[in-house]
């Protein structure tokens, strides 16, 4: 692969053939895809948000049977904090055939703004589906939080910074708004910018891509992540955990050369030490990237924690 196109994998989802499928956990006891993927139109797009034109824009989509109120599942593009945008994606849309509605939001990237700026914007879009939820027949109680790798980590900075008041932030204002949710699936998200260039040091891939630590670095507002211990401490989901938090679901591979394993096992242990429920899922062999198999488990754990016992 060529130098340049790494940013391209960092923010994409790939499915690795080489993974052989008894290395994966096993799929849900009870099927949730239930056809292919509908189609990729929002049912409101380009919403408002925030103040930061297209950085704070939001899509709806709604399933085909529309039940009111329908449950949220927020959906958070991955780039390395600097890439992406809101486009539809297959996962988030499989969602859709389940009976949730989707929220997918941009936010500011690091080439706009540093941190924490983005996690200000992601509070920002949950208070706002709070203030809007009757007039998009969402339910305020029921909100959900879906990141890959730097939404990952912005998922799980939702997850338990609910009620932080240094890192709520008034993007849109709507500040009688709980920024709160209630369910988090964390997809390779980074945790402690800190540890994480000590943790690939034994991957030539990771510590040699000047690319890669930009992306860290650029998070920040540029230079040596270590040179903004304040930053990197606010930056960090573990500082915030408390029991009161939400379920967590995390998938991690072990040859992830983008976000080492260890970051995913810092925030899991955390979580376990503060008695939150955590789904923790380490996929041997698999590097940035998941597939049919997580997507499946991710529907159903929404499934269990964002809908009413039958």
């Amino acid at each position: 692969m060529r130098f340049s196109l790494w940013p391209f994998v960092f923010a994409s989802f790939a499915i690795l053939p080489a993974i052989a499928a008894d290395d994966l956990p096993p799929p849900p006891a009870r099927p949730v895809v239930k056809k292919s993927t509908p189609a990729a139109t929002p049912k409101f797009s380009n919403l408002q948000y925030g103040d930061a034109g297209e950085a704070n824009l939001l899509d709806i989509y709604w399933p085909e049977k529309t039940e009111k109120p329908l449950p949220v599942v927020v959906w958070i593009h991955g780039g390395g904090w600097a890439n992406g945008d809101k486009s539809p994606t297959p996962q988030f849309l499989q969602l859709l055939l389940n009976g949730f509605a989707v929220v997918s939001i941009n936010y500011r990237l690091s080439g706009q703004a540093h941190f924490p700026a983005q996690i200000y914007d992601c509070k920002g879009a949950v208070r706002w589906i709070r203030a809007h939820a009757s007039e998009y027949n969402l339910d305020p109680d029921r909100i959900g939080v879906w990141g890959l790798s730097a939404g990952g980590h912005l998922a799980a900075l939702l997850g338990t910074s609910g009620g932080v008041k240094e890192l709520e932030g008034d993007v849109g204002g709507n500040l009688g708004f709980s920024s709160r949710v209630q369910a988090v699936s964390d997809y390779a998200g980074p945790t402690d910018l800190g540890q994480v260039f000590a943790q690939g040091a034994d991957m030539p891939a990771f510590v040699n891509n000047s690319i890669l630590r930009g992306y860290y670095e650029n998070l920040l507002g540029g230079g040596p992540v270590e040179s903004h211990p304040d930053l990197v401490r606010l930056a960090n989901p573990i500082h915030y955990i408390t029991s009161d938090d939400p379920p967590f679901q995390i998938f991690h591979g072990d040859k992830d050369v983008f976000v080492p394993i260890g970051q995913g096992q810092l925030l899991a242990d955390a979580l376990k030490a503060k008695n939150v429920e955590c789904d923790y899922t380490i996929l041997p062999g698999m590097g940035h990237g998941f597939g049919q198999l997580q997507y499946r488990a991710t529907f159903a754990y929404f499934e269990k924690h964002l809908k009413p016992a039958k």
